[in-house]
């Protein structure tokens, strides 16, 4: 196995799912298992994918969204010109519910990926479908562009190399396998399917995810909120229960999740 050593990078904005506090675990156990090639099929906003240290040669990220297809597209060929036109934008309920409202149709490619990043610095929870304006009452502005810019041009750094699609699951996983595959899946938790959208993922999807899993070539890890319905689909791997803890806001959970795998985890 043959890793690059690269510079680990936060996420440029929160994402409903995100796994910030289980990032540490799991990128520990990525970094244990031999693989020539890194793909994630829900990457979101890269909380796993980005803080990775090492990476392989070859890496894919993909996700159903147009909104986070176009923004790590953007980032990653258009960079100077997505700053520019984030530059002079201000926090602003009013502006935030004016980007809200546009369709996504009537924007082009730098615009739609500026109102996404926009939407997501200053949304309540990371939210995706049904955003509201979120208020930080100790830290200031989300949307600083002095701060927000040194973070991009080290995602657009990162980026350089990477096949950005924009797939099902099922069709980018089928492209992507191979023997020294590693995939990475961070689903839609069990219960909370139509977070993302209506039509994006439905509970059927979790047994035909688990089914194609099942005969991939390569190896997998997935991590999702422990509930009967997960533990039951997803029994045939390597199943792990680790506690965990969801924030949104300033209010803390402890909670367990699920980390799945078609091989033994190490330790």
């Amino acid at each position: 196995m043959s890793l690059e050593n690269v510079l680990p990078v936060f996420p440029a904005a929160g994402y409903i799912g995100g796994k910030r506090n289980l990032a540490r675990r799991l990128i520990s156990i990525i970094g244990q298992v031999p693989h020539t090639s890194y793909a994630e099929p829900f990457v979101g906003m890269g909380g796993i994918f980005l803080r990775r240290p090492t990476r392989p040669r070859a890496e894919a990220i993909n996700d159903i969204s147009g909104d986070v297809a176009t923004f790590f597209r953007i980032l990653q060929e258009h960079y100077p010109y997505f700053i520019d036109m984030l530059r002079w934008r201000v926090t602003s309920r009013a502006e935030f519910d004016r980007l809200r409202a546009l369709p996504s149709d009537r924007l082009t490619d730098l615009q739609r990926a500026a109102r996404f990043l926009y939407l997501q610095r200053l949304a309540f929870g990371g939210k995706v479908s049904g955003r509201n304006f979120g208020v930080d009452r100790v830290g200031g502005a989300r949307f600083n562009v002095t701060k927000l810019e040194p973070m991009l041009a080290d995602i657009h750094e990162r980026l350089a190399g990477v096949v950005i699609e924009q797939l099902t699951y099922s069709d980018f996983i089928r492209r992507y396998d191979r023997d020294g595959a590693l995939f990475y899946l961070d689903p839609p938790y069990w219960g909370c399917e139509t977070d993302y959208g209506q039509d994006v993922f439905s509970r059927d999807d979790f047994a035909q995810l688990a089914d194609q899993l099942a005969g991939i070539n390569g190896k997998f890890l997935l991590s999702i909120n422990a509930t009967p319905g997960a533990r039951d689909t997803f029994a045939r791997f390597h199943v792990s229960e680790v506690p965990t803890t969801y924030t949104v806001g300033a209010q803390a959970k402890p909670v367990a999740e699920l980390i799945v795998s078609n091989f033994p985890l190490p330790g």
